[in-house]
């Protein structure tokens, strides 16, 4: 009876997450109509090139990968939820017991989304990092054989397609970028400027800042170059043999918070009348104190394992 129960809790929290997100779309949609039948006939060519203007620019913008922003679609945002309702409501079932406390404990699963997005921009903006790392070297090898700042972009463009054979590679669409604006007419400093703006990360903002420096006072761009590309490979490898370091007591800390639900699931089971009193009265505290300090517990030690260089 309570597999059944717990079964069309979860298939009404689904349906109602669907639900929430159709209504979303048709009231957009909705909006979008409305607003277009609402036009003048009398201003619609002029209305017609700003909103081509707007559409343009639009596009130009999500061409343009903000570093710094993710938003998760429909399908992402719904296997969070669900991922972490299910996850919270089977922990809060087995330390209360309780359908309807485990349901209530199950709604922290809706803060899900917020943390998976925070995963992928780091794990997105670690691999931009380590891209950037080899574009500085190959950035270097181009111009110390010669070539103008122009064509060793375009020279590393292509010594990236063949480390990087996706064509979508973060750094190959950037590197891309900047050439298609230099192409154009449009000064390499601004260039680097809108991309150093996007990524926010503190390498490619100092090398941003010294190749700025450097090509307005007219310095040796490919020593300040090559001094950058080794410095900044120096400090990703020491953040590696940091996470090599920290790779087991991250593994430990991760068994020492699983450990007291393990303990408290074998109890449940396997001696029921001994945990009866925390499933009744005072007991629904006790647990509720055990459960935020082991989660206190768990922020604590992702807190020290979280070393920056």
């Amino acid at each position: 009876m309570n597999i059944i129960l717990i079964a069309c809790g979860v298939g009404v929290i689904i349906w109602l997450v669907y639900l929430i997100l159709d209504r979303r779309k048709r009231k957009s949609a909705n909006d979008l109509l409305s607003n277009e039948e609402s036009k003048d006939i009398n201003d619609h060519v002029e209305k017609n090139k700003a909103r081509t203007q707007q559409e343009s620019h639009k596009a130009r913008n999500e061409a343009l990968i903000h570093y710094s922003e993710y938003t998760l679609s429909a399908r992402e945002r719904t296997e969070a939820i669900v991922i972490g309702y299910l996850l919270f409501f089977a922990l809060g079932y087995l330390f209360y017991n309780n359908l309807i406390l485990a349901g209530v404990t199950g709604c922290f699963g809706f803060v899900n989304p917020k943390f998976k997005r925070k995963k992928l921009l780091e794990k997105r903006k670690n691999e931009l990092n380590l891209q950037f790392k080899q574009a500085l070297y190959s950035l270097s090898s181009s111009l110390s054989v010669g070539r103008s700042v122009e064509n060793g972009f375009e020279e590393t463009i292509k010594d990236l397609r063949l480390l990087y054979p996706d064509p979508t590679t973060y750094i190959i669409r950037e590197f891309e970028i900047i050439t298609h604006r230099i192409q154009n007419g449009e000064p390499i400093e601004r260039a680097l400027m809108d991309f150093s703006e996007r990524a926010q990360l503190e390498d490619i903002e100092n090398f941003t800042d010294v190749f700025i420096s450097c090509k307005r006072t007219g310095g040796d761009l490919v020593e300040i170059i090559r001094r950058t590309s080794n410095i900044i490979g120096d400090k990703l490898e020491i953040q590696q043999e940091i996470s090599v370091m920290v790779a087991q007591k991250r593994f430990e800390s991760k068994a020492l918070s699983i450990a007291p639900v393990m303990i408290v699931a074998f109890l449940s089971f396997s001696s029921p009348d001994y945990m009866a009193p925390m499933h009744s009265g005072m007991g629904y505290l006790i647990m509720t104190i055990a459960l935020v300090v082991l989660a206190a517990c768990y922020w604590v030690t992702q807190r020290i394992m979280k070393i920056k260089v």
